[in-house]
């Protein structure tokens, strides 16, 4: 399937909304209680904390197709520069009000020009990259999780994510993702996800000839 056929079909795919203000409920619950300490916490994103990836998932939440394009301008085409920039609108003075800001956002189904699955993989990727460092586990329904999987193995174009597993086999060992050909890569469909968005520590639960490859592959995030 190509990059287009994916986003297409991620857009007709009304009961994606609804997943993702779950998994955004899930994240701000999950966060209710954290210390100062825990919202200063490194995140997998290279170079942001816990709370400043919560307020870039505020940002990506509030952002519709015009502001996102005025902001692009405003930055002279440089994407990182629009990120920073929306990221320190929605960061708030304190923690309680990055958090409160997320809350509001939970039931948006605004957007950046991006169809509604890669919002999800959005969601679903940077909850995370939050998570893994606090060590809180959250257990994603398969279903959600091998959607994700599938956009993101024939998409580059939120993450390079197509290119970094290109002549690999992935096979999910919880769920019925498998895509490509070449060394294999095994293991829960959620490690393979967070692996081919460029998160290298999720190769430690992954099994197979091709996994030292792939982590050679993961960058920064």
């Amino acid at each position: 399937m190509t990059e287009r056929e994916v986003t297409a079909a991620g857009s007709r795919r009304d009961g994606v909304w609804p997943l993702i203000h779950a998994e955004r409920a899930a994240l701000a619950a999950d966060l209710s209680e954290l210390t100062d300490e825990g919202w200063t916490t490194p995140s997998l994103c290279t170079g942001l904390t816990v709370r400043e990836v919560l307020a870039h998932l505020t940002a990506g939440a509030s952002l519709n197709a015009v502001r996102w394009m005025a902001g692009v301008i405003r930055c002279r085409f440089d994407f990182d520069k629009q990120v920073a920039m929306r990221l320190a609108e929605q960061l708030g003075s304190t923690p309680a009000e990055t958090l409160a800001r997320f809350r509001q956002v939970v039931p948006s189904t605004t957007k950046p020009p991006l169809p509604p699955i890669a919002m999800l993989g959005e969601t679903l990727v940077h909850g995370e990259d939050i998570r893994r460092p606090l060590g809180i586990r959250h257990d994603y329904p398969v279903q959600v999780v091998t959607q994700v999987a599938e956009y993101y193995q024939g998409s580059d174009l939120v993450v390079l994510a197509k290119g970094r597993i290109g002549g690999l086999r992935l096979v999910a060992d919880d769920g019925p993702f498998a895509t490509g050909s070449g060394p294999l890569v095994s293991g829960p469909t959620l490690a393979l996800v967070m692996a081919t968005t460029g998160r290298a520590t999720y190769c430690d639960d992954l099994v197979g000839d091709g996994v030292e490859l792939l982590r050679g592959r993961c960058g920064t995030a």
